[in-house]
């Protein structure tokens, strides 16, 4: 696992979405196992504190679930995934759309232009 960490946003916050991100994509499968606290913060090369409370705010978000003396798993929950890319694209699509608004595009041109970007994307 490998992070480049932006300063302006907690690192407890970017390692959540990384791991969302890794759930979304595939590359974390429900039910799969996470690293442990220790082996995650060594990796990392953070404090291990920082990695257990990325950990507490998965559990309480109900992404990821601690099996006791086993350790902690990717929620087995598909509508808990679906729920997470959902959310995820619209905070992205939110940050697209006051950008695009910013540029001084109203809502009709933003959904023009974004119907012929889709368009040409599937046609190549």
């Amino acid at each position: 696992m490998s992070i480049e960490f932006d300063n302006n946003m907690p690192i407890y916050l970017q390692i959540m979405n990384y791991i969302k991100k890794e759930i979304i994509i595939g590359n974390l499968k429900a039910g799969d196992k996470i690293p442990a606290v220790r082996e995650l913060a060594l990796q990392l090369q953070i404090n291990p504190n920082t990695v257990q409370r990325t950990f507490q705010e998965l559990e309480r978000e109900q992404i990821v679930e601690t099996r006791r003396g086993l350790g902690r798993y990717v929620t087995s929950e598909e509508s808990k995934i679906m729920e997470i890319k959902k959310e995820m694209a619209g905070e992205l699509l939110g940050r697209f759309i006051q950008g695009m608004q910013e540029l001084g595009f109203a809502s009709n041109d933003i959904v023009t232009i974004v119907s012929q970007a889709v368009e040409k994307n599937d046609t190549e």
